[in-house]
C-alpha cells in the first residue's frame, strides 16, 4: 500500500497541515527541526508525493514529456534516457517518453490529460506545436542537437571517405522523411565535402531498411562510391545487398554509419561508423529539461565528441 502524508505526519507526530505544507515546499515557514522532521520521516517510509494531488494543488503533473522522433537510434536512446529518467527522478520530476506523430490535436490530448511540467523535443516542433503549447502554457524546449552538429556528422563521414581514397561519393538517406529529420543538414555537408576536394557531387540515395530497397539503392550506385549513410541500420542493410550482389567491402562499396550500435560492431566486415558521447547527450538533455523548469539555466551544450570508429567497411 501507497505511504500517504497522513503516514508521514503519524511518523513524525505532526499535524497533516504541517506536514503537507512542508511536503509541498513551504518548509521555510516552519522552524528548521520541525521541517526536518517531516523529511525524515518521509524518508524513512520512502514516502512518494502523489501525481494527481499534485495536478489538483497546482494545475500541473510532475511529468516531463519527452517526444521522440519515430527514428531508430538503437539502444543509444534507451541509454541516454535511462539516465535522464534516474536524473530527473532525484528532483521529483517523472520522465514520459512519447513518440512524435504527424497530428497535432494527439499532443493537445496528452497535454489536456497529463498536465506536464514541461515538454521536450529530440527534433525542432512544428508551427501548430508551438501554437498548441503556448495555448495550454506548457514550457516546451527543443533538445535536438541541431543544424551545426547534424551537419558536422555528415563533414566527418564523408572527409573520412575522402580520406580512404573514394573518390565518389553518396549519401544514402532513410526513405520516410518522418524516420529522418536530420538527414538534410548531413546531406549538405557532404556535398560540401565533396566541392571542396573537388570531387564530382554525391550521389543521393534514399531506402528503407528492407533488402528490395538497399538492391534498388545499389542499381543506382556503380562500384567504387563511398557511402556516407544516415545511421547504422542504413549502412548495414546496404552491406547486407552488396554481400548478396558479390560485391567487396570495402572495395567495391565502402560504407560509414552513424551512431556506433552494438549490431554495427558484429557485422562482416565490422562496419566503419561515427560515434559519440552518450553521456554528453545525456548531460545536456537533462540541462534542458530543468532548465524548461525555471530550474537552472541551460548551460552550452557539451561536446559530446564525435568520432570515426575504424572498422573494416571504408
Amino acid at each position: 500500500m501507497a505511504v500517504t502524508s497522513a503516514d508521514v505526519a503519524r511518523h513524525a507526530g505532526l499535524s497533516r497541515a504541517t506536514v503537507s505544507q512542508v511536503l509541498n515546499g513551504h518548509a521555510h515557514r516552519f522552524a528548521a527541526d520541525t521541517a526536518e522532521r517531516v523529511l525524515k520521516a518521509a524518508k524513512d517510509l520512502d514516502y512518494e508525493p502523489s501525481s494527481a494531488g499534485r495536478m489538483l494543488r497546482t494545475g500541473t503533473s510532475d511529468f516531463v514529456i519527452a517526444l521522440v522522433p519515430n527514428t531508430t537510434f538503437g539502444g543509444n536512446l534507451q541509454d541516454i534516457f535511462d539516465t535522464v529518467t534516474e536524473l530527473l527522478a532525484q528532483k521529483g520530476l517523472t520522465l514520459v517518453l512519447r513518440l512524435s506523430t504527424q497530428s497535432p490535436s494527439s499532443l493537445d490530448r496528452i497535454l489536456a490529460g497529463m498536465r506536464p511540467r514541461a515538454v521536450l523535443s529530440l527534433q525542432p516542433f512544428t508551427a501548430s506545436e508551438k501554437e498548441i503549447l503556448a495555448e495550454r502554457g506548457v514550457p516546451a524546449f527543443d533538445t535536438s542537437t541541431g543544424g551545426n552538429l547534424n551537419y558536422a556528422i555528415g563533414r566527418i563521414q564523408a572527409e573520412h571517405l575522402v580520406a580512404q581514397g573514394y573518390r565518389y561519393i553518396a549519401f544514402a538517406h532513410l526513405r520516410d522523411n518522418r524516420l529522418d529529420p536530420y538527414g538534410d543538414d548531413r546531406e549538405k555537408a557532404v556535398k560540401d565535402v565533396c566541392a571542396a576536394a573537388d570531387l564530382p557531387a554525391p550521389r543521393v540515395v534514399g531506402l528503407g531498411v528492407n533488402a528490395d530497397d538497399a538492391a534498388t539503392a545499389l542499381d543506382d550506385l556503380d562500384p567504387g562510391f563511398g557511402v556516407a549513410c544516415y545511421n547504422d541500420d542504413i549502412a548495414i542493410t546496404l552491406l547486407n545487398a552488396a554481400n548478396r550482389r558479390g560485391w567487396q567491402v570495402p572495395t567495391d562499396i565502402g560504407l560509414i554509419g552513424m551512431d556506433h550500435t552494438p549490431l554495427s560492431q558484429v557485422t562482416n566486415p565490422r562496419l566503419t561508423t561515427v560515434g559519440y558521447d552518450l553521456a554528453a547527450v545525456a548531460q545536456a538533455t537533462m540541462a534542458t529539461a530543468l532548465g524548461a523548469l525555471g530550474q537552472e539555466e541551460i548551460s552550452p551544450a557539451p561536446d559530446i565528441k564525435l568520432r570515426v570508429i575504424s572498422g573494416e567497411s571504408a
